[in-house]
């Protein structure tokens, strides 16, 4: 029974994982899961969320800031090949592919022999709303 169980919580943390448009924190994980009636512990989610990223099935994205690290689906996305925008003052994370960075990887590649992660790179900033509410 106990499997059954713990597959039960796997199968909602990566349900959870797949409706979200967003990198998701364990904790907010945790609030939703709770919130629908789940009954899990942190503990379970991070040796859950582990499992998924040795499978493949979930991307873990570790934020340098002090912040932790969030996660995402990505057996159906394509995280893994473009740059991140992080927000320092709502920590909001942004996906961002644009030409001029393709460019950039291409350059550091061919001149300097340095093949880049984009999936795993965070270009710190402001995001628009923040800018605008300090205005």
């Amino acid at each position: 029974m106990r499997g059954e169980y713990s597959t039960k919580q796997r199968g909602a943390v990566l349900e959870f994982l797949k409706d979200a448009s967003r990198h998701i924190t364990p904790q907010e994980i945790l609030t939703h899961l709770r919130e629908s009636g789940v009954n899990i512990s942190l503990a379970t989610i991070y040796r859950t969320l582990d499992k998924l990223c040795t499978e493949g099935v979930v991307r873990k994205m570790t934020m340098g800031d002090g912040a932790g690290s969030c996660y995402q689906y990505v057996a159906e996305s394509t995280c893994h090949s473009h740059f991140h925008l992080k927000c320092v003052e709502c920590g909001k994370l942004i996906h961002l592919s644009c030409d001029f960075l393709a460019n950039m990887e291409s350059h550091i590649h061919k001149d300097h022999g340095f093949t880049i992660s984009a999936g795993k790179t965070v270009i710190y900033g402001k995001c628009s709303d923040c800018e605008a509410i300090n205005k």
